[in-house]
C-alpha cells in the first residue's frame, strides 16, 4: 500500500486542479458559449492539459536537479520554505495573468494554461510526493541508477508516468466539469454555489510545506 499512495495523491491533486475553475474549465466553457459549440469546449481541454503538464514538468526537473546537488535535509527545508512563502504570496496577491483575449488558438491556450498553473504553484504541490516517494522493496538486483527513497527523479520513466497520471486526472475532471456546466448548469452556478478554491489552495500549499518537514 505504501507504494500506491504517491499515485493516489497525484491523481487526487490532478482532480483538485480539474475542479478549480482558475485552472481551465471556466475558460473552456466561456469559449464554448461564445462560439455556441460543444466541440469548442472539448477542443480547448487538450491544450489546457498540455500547458498544465509543461508547468508541473518544469518543477519536477528542478526537483531532480536539486536532489543531485543538495543534501536531502537542506532540500527539504528549502522546499518547505518555498511552499510556505508561495502560499503567503498567493494569499496577499491573488490576481491571475490576464494577457489573453477570447480569440485564441492552440498555442495561446497552452501558454495561458502554463501561466495559470505556474501562478497557482500547481507543480509545487508535487514536491512533497517526490521527496517522499517510497523505494520498491522487491528489487533483488539493484542497479546504480535505480531510484532511492525520495529520489524518484532518478527514473525518467517513472517521472513521465507521474506527470502523465496527474495530467490525465486533471483532463478527465476538467472535461467532466466543463461539459456539465456547459450542457446543464450554466455559469449561473458560480453565483449560486461558490466557495473560494484559491483560499483552499493557499492553505494546502502551506500545509504541504509543513508536511515536508514532519514526514
Amino acid at each position: 500500500m505504501s507504494e500506491l499512495w504517491p499515485w493516489i495523491a497525484l491523481a487526487l491533486l490532478g482532480a483538485y486542479h480539474g475542479v478549480n475553475p482558475g485552472m481551465g474549465w471556466l475558460f473552456a466553457v466561456a469559449l464554448g458559449l461564445q462560439e455556441k459549440s460543444r466541440q469548442v469546449v472539448i477542443k480547448a481541454l487538450f491544450p489546457i492539459a498540455l500547458g498544465h503538464a509543461i508547468s508541473i514538468g518544469g518543477i519536477v526537473l528542478l526537483v531532480g536537479v536539486a536532489q543531485i546537488i543538495l543534501p536531502e535535509p537542506i532540500l527539504r527545508r528549502v522546499s518547505a520554505f518555498l511552499l510556505f512563502a508561495f502560499g503567503l504570496y498567493r494569499l496577499f496577491r491573488s490576481r491571475h495573468p490576464r494577457w489573453v483575449g477570447m480569440r485564441v488558438d492552440f498555442k495561446d491556450l497552452v501558454t495561458w494554461s502554463f501561466l495559470m498553473s505556474s501562478a497557482h504553484g500547481a507543480g509545487l504541490m508535487l514536491v512533497p510526493i517526490l521527496l517522499n516517494w517510497p523505494a520498491s522493496g522487491h528489487v533483488h538486483h539493484p542497479r546504480v541508477d535505480a531510484p532511492l527513497p525520495g529520489q524518484v527523479t532518478g527514473s525518467p520513466g517513472l517521472l513521465l508516468a507521474a506527470i502523465g497520471l496527474h495530467t490525465l486526472s486533471l483532463l478527465l475532471v476538467t472535461g467532466a466539469v466543463a461539459l456539465l456546466v456547459y450542457e446543464k448548469l450554466g455559469l449561473a452556478l458560480l453565483r449560486q454555489a461558490w466557495f473560494n478554491l484559491d483560499l483552499l489552495w493557499v492553505i494546502a500549499l502551506m500545509m504541504a510545506g509543513g508536511m515536508i518537514l514532519v514526514f
